[in-house]
């Protein structure tokens, strides 16, 4: 008898919705102060808040950018940060969350003060760096002399040991590397070549909470969670405190 209530204990267990559930894993490619290893970046806490207010637990997890893409468009992750509209088109398997988690300014950085450009065409003249894996940027720089690597330090080293003319990233993180590495003489070309709404994607078994994130997101728009997490991330950023 005590064997088989055991039995029957385990079965209910087993049907709990409780049961077996997990962290969802959220890839990240991105460095501080949008994401950080301890998830206390900008994007990072939008992200788990949006997540919490569907009841859902999630865990951001860093990897390389192209790693990190792959890594949900093959189901190995859950969901993936940051990324710009439409790359459904290009990997089937992924879905777009549909409100927008950040605008990303796209902007030159250079050590050589005479360098000028006002849009993509006019990198065809200069050696062009960028992180491997962000996709508008490769497609965006691919007629120029285009030097990929694989993190936004060795990025900077790059530019720092005049092995490119100029290098491309997003306008926050790029200045936070600058001061992490105590760069001097490093100039933010203006305007931002591009200004683009980037969004969460998700793999598509998980197609089912895009409509209730989207929700979570508007609210925190709404009721000002959102404005909050991103003004006390700038203001860290100003204030050169880490994350």
């Amino acid at each position: 008898m005590k064997t088989f209530l055991q039995i029957m204990w385990l079965i209910l267990l087993m049907a709990s919705p409780l049961y077996g559930q997990s962290p969802l894993y959220i890839g990240s490619a991105f460095e501080p102060p949008v994401s950080t290893l301890e998830q206390k970046g900008i994007v990072d806490r939008i992200v788990l808040e949006a997540f919490a207010r569907i009841g859902e637990e999630a865990l951001i997890t860093h990897l390389p950018a192209e790693r990190s893409l792959l890594n949900t468009s093959q189901g190995i992750n859950d969901g993936d940060l940051i990324r710009v509209g439409g790359l459904q088109h290009q990997y089937p398997d992924l879905v777009q969350v549909h409100e927008k988690l950040i605008d990303f300014e796209f902007v030159a950085f250079t050590m050589d003060a005479q360098i000028n450009i006002d849009h993509w065409n006019d990198l065809s003249r200069y050696s062009v760096g960028i992180v491997r894996g962000w996709k508008i940027l490769e497609e965006k720089a691919a007629h120029s002399l285009l030097i990929q690597v694989d993190s936004l330090e060795l990025l900077f080293t790059l530019l720092e040991k005049g092995r490119t003319d100029l290098v491309i990233y997003e306008r926050l993180a790029g200045i936070y590397a600058i001061q992490a590495m105590q760069l001097g003489g490093v100039y933010q070309i203006e305007p931002p070549l591009e200004v683009q709404p980037m969004y969460l994607y998700l793999h598509r078994t998980h197609s089912g909470l895009v409509d209730s994130l989207v929700s979570a997101l508007k609210d925190m728009k709404q009721d000002g969670t959102y404005h909050r997490i991103v003004v006390e991330g700038l203001e860290t950023l100003i204030n050169g405190d880490s994350l």
